[in-house]
């Protein structure tokens, strides 16, 4: 999925705020770590995020951009997603969405529907605990895997 450049802009202008606001330096690893999962819809995993930063910093660790991307996520600025293919994956789109997972490719999407965020919260829900946020994953097949499926069968 292609992010529009002006919300990429907004992402990297809320990830200067947001480090300014915390007192936090400004580094060219944290910001360019931070780039890569701004700048995606696939909601990368760490090694993902470390083999897109490579490419521009070859001398970028792995344990570095594990660390940035956990103080990201304390900062507020990406959320994590439930466990996809036994990784953690990140997102940077703070707005209220929702995500199709398939279970084949471990391709992940974000969608937006009114109705999911309108939901309300069952009383056994609210008994265990208190939401801070709702948030729908859908697993299934996406429609790339499925037609890959209908046509080894034909």
């Amino acid at each position: 999925m292609k992010i529009a450049e002006k919300d990429i802009q907004q992402r990297m202008d809320r990830f200067t705020t947001a480090c300014r606001e915390a007192g936090a330096k400004l580094t060219h690893q944290r910001l360019e770590i931070f780039r890569e999962v701004a700048q995606t819809g696939t909601h990368p995993d760490a090694e993902m995020v470390y083999q897109g930063v490579r490419q521009r910093m070859p001398t970028v660790s792995l344990d570095t951009v594990y660390r940035t991307l956990w103080w990201l996520k304390d900062l507020g600025l990406i959320h994590t997603l439930g466990t996809s293919r036994e990784r953690t994956r990140f997102d940077a789109n703070l707005d209220n969405h929702h995500h199709f997972i398939c279970t084949v490719c471990g391709r992940t999407q974000d969608f937006y529907s009114k109705k999911f965020d309108q939901l309300k919260m069952e009383k056994l829900v609210k008994d265990i605990g208190q939401a801070e946020a709702i948030q729908v994953e859908i697993k299934g097949i996406c429609s790339t895997c499925a037609a890959s499926k209908r046509s080894e069968t034909m």
